[in-house]
């Protein structure tokens, strides 16, 4: 399966906490911090909600 690497470009603060929740399941702990994930549906659908606030690259 793919891999994809998610960096937070955008300040979390201000936004709801369903997408504060979101971030720190997929495991972003703060600005310009990248993770890896394979690229399983829930993993693509939890990126999709917070897609305004990162970046994904295919790796």
């Amino acid at each position: 399966m793919a891999k994809i690497r998610i960096t937070q470009v955008r300040s979390r603060n201000g936004k709801p906490g369903r997408q504060k929740r979101t971030l720190e399941a997929l495991g972003i702990r703060k600005l310009n911090h990248s993770v890896e994930h394979e690229a399983t549906p829930a993993i693509m659908g939890m990126v999709e909600k917070v897609r305004h606030l990162v970046k994904v690259e295919n790796i």
